[in-house]
């Protein structure tokens, strides 16, 4: 699934080639990707034809770019395998294209494409109203409740520590609480809590401000290390918008290395390998020496 750098990576793609373009069609192929779309396809396509393409923004995982109709935005989720890419008419459609845009820019035609095999993704429209903690940014409606991430210049460490000293949770559990912070999923919870030493069933009641900071901050380096590789592809499932894979899995620590040597404890002349348990219908790694359970684990 795209978690936070991929989806700004796909958000930095549609900023270079979209914004401040002009729609001139919309051809909706398959209606299940506007299923968030309460008042349906064609209401879809006669409110966004026509429209001039803002900037685009993204919290967590959602991505929207503004619309020239104020206080309107399409909004995207690639959800499981959701896809955008920006192509030349003349290239052959994708398998599972869902949603075409057409667009002009300087007089030169290509196409918005929203690419989807599971269709769990989708777009919508939705209107954009003030942030609750700073109103004078805009934010849709229905990605209010999401939290900030930690690439948010506006995110606050001293805010997510007092909630989680209220929260009677698991600390990977929270960081994977899109209302406490949002964007960070199994693969970047994973490697953030290896970089802070801390197991991921730690009771987040029992912890410091210096390890909450200290989590996040590491949650913070390791998206900005993997924005700057493109993301983490481990099939053909997440591209950019040119279709391009990332190549952050080659620096991944401990996701995906189970019965592997941990890095850190091989630097020492240790031989601990990385540990796999299942957690929340997916898996959770980590090094048993850098990351000991703790006496209060909450599983």
């Amino acid at each position: 699934m795209p978690e936070l750098p991929e989806v700004e990576v796909v958000r930095r793609g549609v900023q270079q080639w979209a914004s401040h373009a002009r729609v001139t069609d919309v051809e909706v192929l398959d209606d299940r990707s506007l299923r968030r779309h309460a008042q349906g396809p064609e209401d879809f396509i006669a409110r966004l034809a026509g429209q001039r393409l803002g900037e685009s923004y993204r919290r967590g995982k959602y991505l929207w770019i503004a619309l020239d109709e104020g206080y309107l935005a399409l909004v995207i989720h690639l959800g499981m395998s959701g896809q955008v890419l920006i192509s030349d008419p003349d290239i052959a459609d994708p398998k599972h294209l869902k949603i075409r845009i057409t667009i002009s820019k300087n007089d030169r035609i290509q196409e918005l494409r929203f690419v989807d095999q599971r269709i769990f993704g989708g777009l919508y429209l939705d209107t954009l109203i003030p942030a609750e903690d700073h109103p004078e940014q805009l934010i849709p409606a229905t990605v209010a409740h999401i939290g900030r991430d930690p690439l948010d210049s506006l995110f606050d460490t001293e805010t997510v520590f007092r909630t989680l000293r209220k929260k009677k949770s698991s600390l990977k559990r929270a960081l994977l609480d899109q209302s406490v912070s949002s964007g960070i999923g199994n693969i970047y919870a994973d490697e953030a809590l290896f970089r802070a030493r801390l197991h991921y069933a730690r009771p987040t009641e029992t912890l410091t401000r210096k390890e909450v900071s200290r989590v996040y901050s590491a949650a913070e380096q390791v998206m900005r290390l993997a924005l700057a590789q493109g993301g983490t592809s481990f099939d053909a499932l997440y591209v950019n918008v040119n279709g391009e894979s990332g190549y952050f899995d080659r620096s991944l620590n401990v996701y995906g290395r189970e019965g592997k040597p941990c890095v850190v404890c091989q630097e020492d002349g240790l031989e601990t390998l990385i540990v796999r348990r299942k957690f929340m219908n997916r898996s959770s790694y980590y090094c048993p020496k850098c990351q000991p359970i703790p006496r209060r684990a909450r599983w």
